[in-house]
């Protein structure tokens, strides 16, 4: 009798041990379950939020007081014309000042309309080079316009033919980004903004 009670005793013990770990191995299941559930989440917020920031295009120096520059893909699309054309910024180390620029391709040429609100100006690349202009009148609809008085006439003139040959969007925005600055008469008070 006594070893029927010691048995039935082990047997006991072991159905215990039983339902400890059949709980134990189902909270840790349950566990491993909610860690890749968060781990899956948190993976999926990390994405989304790269995925809605600024994407650098290219950088540079401008070998002015601005300093170096950014060029970043824009949050929205600028709508010209009912248009909605590819736009970026550009941003500059020693000031606040970001110019914004936006590609208009006609069947000729690719216009990068130049826009902050210091100047506006536009640089066409034509099959046979890459230069500066003054806003189109075409523009002028959506209330773009160059500024005369803001504008470094010495500069822009410099700037008439930047390059020769045919040039890539990004080869474009990046002497864009360097030559903009001269092109500004107050440069000080750009600078002082900072």
């Amino acid at each position: 009798m006594v070893s029927n009670v010691y048995w039935f005793g082990k047997e006991q013990n072991r159905t215990v041990k039983n339902i400890f770990w059949t709980v134990f191995l189902s909270i840790n299941l349950n566990c491993l379950a909610m860690k890749r559930m968060i781990f899956t989440a948190l993976l999926i917020i990390v994405i989304s939020a790269a995925s809605f920031g600024r994407k650098l295009v290219a950088e540079g120096k401008t070998f002015t007081a601005m300093g170096n520059f950014k060029i970043e893909t824009a949050d929205k699309p600028l709508v010209v014309n009912g248009v909605s054309l590819d736009t970026y910024v550009i941003t500059y180390d020693n000031s606040k000042m970001s110019v914004i620029v936006a590609i208009d391709k006609d069947k000729k040429c690719r216009r990068y309309l130049t826009l902050s609100d210091k100047l506006s100006v536009q640089y066409v690349c034509y099959g046979t080079h890459f230069g500066i202009e003054k806003l189109s009148e075409k523009y002028a609809k959506d209330g773009f316009k160059t500024s005369d008085a803001a504008l470094n006439r010495s500069a822009y003139f410099h700037q008439k033919v930047l390059v020769q040959g045919q040039n890539d969007p990004v080869t474009c925005m990046k002497l864009i980004g360097a030559y903009y600055p001269e092109l500004l008469n107050d440069l000080e008070n750009v600078l002082a903004t900072r």
